[in-house]
């Protein structure tokens, strides 16, 4: 039987973004898990490559791989399904500061060179013009996640030379400095996924750097979307377009359109 996916193969920003963020994960490691893109990657990679990925859900749920249905956010009742423990909040958290989480998943309204993260406010904090959720659990994850995977559209308001506000760490201004700030060493942002491509950070400089592009997309797009100067890898190449089995697996995950209904664009 042909399926819609099948007749009307499309492709879209969410997709590309969802599945390379999938791609990320390794099998037999562990991830902290928040609601939305990152819960639909998570599963995916499960369903996929890395069956022996351990979930740990910000609401408390560690190891869940839920089958009946994609969670709608992550301390639902869902993410307990098929899991090992039902714990609390404060306890997962407790988990990554003790180093036992590889990675973490974040977002934010603003992010810098550095993979500093704003997700408090637009403006001044005497002068707000927009005011947004705050840290939640992203200053946690960002500080004690040994690798994190930050999940964002892109343009010029978004990748900002200066924060309006630091909410989450990256490596604050350069090299050394996350030690200095009494953060772990080795730990800090990994990759930043976008609608234009993927990035990673200079071992030198601890700058954003441009690893990957999506086909279609051109090293002016980078520049003219980003406020700040990305580098450029000199080994830097296309990221493969997901397979139509790969399209498919993703948006039987989510029949009901909990993620990808909300990012079909």
């Amino acid at each position: 039987m042909t399926t819609a996916i099948e007749k009307n193969y499309k492709v879209t920003a969410a997709d590309r973004m969802i599945i390379a963020a999938a791609k990320v994960l390794e099998d037999d490691k562990s991830v902290f898990v928040g609601t939305g893109m990152p819960l639909l990657a998570a599963v995916f990679a499960q369903k996929t490559h890395a069956k022996g990925l351990l979930t740990i859900y910000e609401g408390g749920g560690i190891g869940g791989q839920p089958t009946e249905r994609l969670p709608i956010q992550v301390s639902e009742s869902m993410t307990y399904e098929n899991g090992v423990i039902v714990g609390s909040m404060d306890y997962v958290m407790s988990l990554a500061q003790a180093g036992f989480i590889e990675y973490g998943f974040l977002g934010g309204a603003q992010i810098d060179a550095y993979g500093n993260l704003n997700s408090t406010l637009i403006g001044t904090w005497e002068d707000t013009k927009v005011r947004l959720p705050g840290s939640g659990g992203g200053a946690d994850i960002a500080s004690f996640c040994w690798r994190n995977i930050i999940l964002m559209s892109q343009d010029k308001r978004k990748f900002v030379e200066n924060l309006d506000f630091f909410t989450s760490p990256g490596y604050f201004s350069g090299p050394g400095e996350r030690e200095k700030h009494g953060l772990p060493k080795n730990t800090g942002p990994y990759r930043v996924i976008t609608q234009l491509g993927i990035y990673g950070f200079s071992e030198e400089t601890k700058r954003m750097k441009l690893l990957h592009l999506y086909e279609g997309v051109t090293l002016d797009d980078v520049k003219e979307n980003s406020s700040f100067e990305i580098e450029i890898d000199p080994n830097w190449s296309y990221f493969p377009e997901p397979t139509r089995e790969e399209i498919e697996i993703l948006h039987q995950l989510d029949k009901s359109g909990i993620v990808l209904g909300k990012n079909d664009k």
